[in-house]
C-alpha cells in the first residue's frame, strides 16, 4: 500500500483544492491530509474564515480523502511520516524547494496549482461584491 500526506489549510475549497486533492490521492492508494488548526493558522499569521472543525468536516466529506489529521506545528511533518509510514509527501509547485529536507525520508512531490484560482483570489473577488 502506497501511503500518500500533504498538508494545508484548506479553507474556502474550491476546484484548485479538489484538483490538488485528487492528483495526490492518484499518487498512492491511502491519502492523508494534514490540516491546519486554528492554533496553528494564529502562528502563521492566517486567517481563516471556517473553522478547524468546519474544515475537517469538509475535507472528510471529499471522496478522495482517507484521513484528515491535525497540523499543530512545522516540524511535526518527519513525526507524521515516520507515524502514518508515507511513502510520497505531496504539496502545491508554490512550496517548491520548501521540504526537500524530507527527501530522505520519503519520495516529495511538488504538483502544480490550478491556474487562477486561490482562497486570497476568492476573498479579493468578494471584495468586489461589498459582501
Amino acid at each position: 500500500m502506497i501511503n500518500v500526506i500533504t498538508y494545508g489549510t484548506f479553507d474556502l475549497i474550491h476546484r484548485g483544492h479538489i484538483n490538488i486533492l485528487k492528483r495526490a490521492k492518484d499518487q498512492g492508494d491511502f491519502l492523508i491530509v494534514g490540516l491546519s488548526t486554528d492554533e496553528f493558522n494564529e502562528l502563521k499569521n492566517k486567517k481563516s474564515y471556517y473553522t478547524y472543525e468546519e474544515r475537517k468536516f469538509i475535507l472528510e466529506s471529499i471522496k478522495f480523502v482517507d484521513l484528515v489529521i491535525p497540523e499543530n506545528s512545522w516540524d511535526q511533518k518527519v513525526l507524521d511520516i515516520k507515524k502514518f509510514k508515507i511513502n510520497k509527501f505531496v504539496m502545491g509547485d508554490d512550496w517548491k524547494g520548501k521540504f526537500d529536507f524530507l527527501i530522505n525520508e520519503c519520495q516529495v512531490l511538488y504538483l502544480s496549482r490550478t491556474e487562477n484560482i486561490s482562497t486570497t483570489k476568492i476573498k479579493e473577488d468578494l471584495k468586489d461584491f461589498n459582501l
